[in-house]
């Protein structure tokens, strides 16, 4: 969670694996929008000799669609080569590494990007930015922060970019939810003393003083909109995108199986990993179409509409706790679809649901991550984004801080029904539940410019 080790097959394979993705109208620079795509999730921080890093086998890439038919008008590719200076050496450093240029630091990584349009014409914007070293300690890396920020790169064409070791910033009580959906504790007074939750005790964020890696580039709005405008503020149909982000390997096929004689056929890049929506693959897909879905186009995603507008989890929630979801019960007896998750979740929402919004990319139902750039950064944000009354968060886009765990629950839970069927009751505890966690349950904490996820755990300050 939110897509840490979600499917099968990706769970084998960790630098392939697409953990987070957040995409947000940046708060320091509002005429540009941030996107940040987690790889290699779960990462202890003392992992020594051999640290984490891309795979240089592998293609990365962050989708924007302009026009809502689910198929990118604007991609960014990145591809990683790392190169070893001391091949006589089992160390990843031999000494201080000062510099993204050190002669201490053996083990090194760099990266291209390009930008892809809609027709398919490539551009290469950069060859051969450093990435950051993984950050080993005190006396390997003295000022791992002057490091980094070192490492974001502004591009001729209007782009930052930085690629490289961060803290994961996502926060979840993973242990406590894949226990038959526990969250721990809570108890509402309004519900007469009952206790909404099994667990006594606080939530524990399973992936606090972990790292990833990350991707993030900060784009000017006039390279995401397809009116080509630079500032845009208000209620504007244009001002909506849809981001995803995927990985791909190359086809290998090796003929004949004599060792001496074998013929290697290298074909096309074939994709292993996505995510658009958070919690979407790991929740809402069933664990039999996990593998497929991460092989497909968002175009493709009108075949896993049926589990949308009947979540499994819908149906375990009142089952779970008897009585405090009479209402949801009620109406999933009934079979109705659910057009509310449908709309937040494969066509965005559109104008007149929400006042003074809409996220809408058309009759396309596709799993993106929806965000509408004509919504500038909330002043006083909320953990719950959508549901908490704040337009500037999800399922508007993501940003770091927002609570999608216990938003997309409230949301399945009901919450977000009457928006579609006005006579729909919410239970009492549907806008209640939580898993009591917040950002400030990630340790490393944020920072205030990009790339905006907290410097990385060290390994001998966490010798996990």
């Amino acid at each position: 969670m939110s897509s840490h080790r979600e499917a099968p097959e990706i769970s084998k394979d960790p630098v392939a694996d697409s953990s987070d993705l957040y995409a947000f109208v940046s708060p320091d620079d509002p005429d540009t929008v941030t996107i940040i795509a987690n790889y290699v999730p779960l990462q202890l921080p003392s992992s020594g000799p051999n640290f984490f890093e891309f795979g240089d086998d592998v293609l990365y890439e962050i989708h924007i669609d302009s026009n809502g038919d689910a198929r990118p008008d604007l991609t960014y590719q990145f591809r990683f080569r790392t190169e070893l200076r001391n091949e006589k050496t089992f160390l990843y450093n031999t000494g201080p590494i000062d510099a993204l240029d050190s002669e201490n630091w053996n083990r090194r990584q760099f990266y291209s990007v390009t930008k892809v349009d809609a027709y398919g014409k490539s551009t290469v914007l950069a060859k051969k930015l450093p990435c950051p070293p993984c950050n080993v300690g005190k006396l390997s890396i003295p000022d791992y922060d002057g490091l980094a920020a070192d490492a974001v790169a502004k591009l001729k064409t209007g782009e930052k970019v930085f690629a490289g070791q961060r803290a994961d910033a996502f926060f979840v009580d993973l242990g406590a939810i894949f226990d038959l959906g526990t969250l721990r504790p809570f108890q509402d007074k309004h519900l007469v003393g009952q206790t909404l939750f099994n667990y006594a005790g606080k939530a524990v964020n399973a992936t606090d003083k972990l790292n990833v890696h990350s991707i993030a580039i900060q784009v000017p709005l006039s390279a995401v909109r397809r009116d080509g405008k630079k500032k845009v503020r208000g209620r504007d149909p244009e001002a909506v995108i849809g981001v995803w982000t995927s990985a791909s390997r190359r086809q290998v096929q090796v003929r004949n199986g004599d060792k001496k004689n074998d013929d290697v056929v290298v074909g096309p890049q074939v994709q292993v990993s996505r995510l658009g929506n958070p919690l979407f693959n790991e929740v809402i897909v069933p664990m039999a179409e996990k593998d497929k879905w991460n092989s497909l186009s968002p175009a493709e995603d009108k075949r896993f509409a049926q589990f949308v507008e009947k979540p499994e989890l819908q149906t375990l929630l009142p089952v779970l706790y008897p009585g405090l979801f009479d209402n949801l019960a009620e109406r999933d007896k009934q079979d109705k679809p659910r057009a509310d998750l449908v709309a937040i979740l494969l066509t965005g929402i559109p104008d007149g649901i929400i006042e003074n919004f809409q996220n809408n990319t058309g009759e396309v139902q596709a799993d993106m991550l929806r965000l509408n750039t004509a919504i500038p950064p909330s002043k006083e944000p909320s953990k719950f984004g959508l549901v908490g009354g704040d337009l500037a968060g999800f399922p508007n886009g993501r940003r770091i801080a927002d609570d999608v765990v216990s938003i997309s629950i409230r949301a399945i839970a009901g919450v977000t029904l009457p928006l579609v069927e006005k006579d729909f009751e919410p239970d009492a505890a549907a806008a209640l539940v939580e898993q009591g966690l917040s950002i400030k349950d990630a340790s490393a904490g944020l920072l205030k410019k990009f790339p905006y996820l907290g410097t990385p755990f060290d390994g001998f300050g966490n010798p996990k």
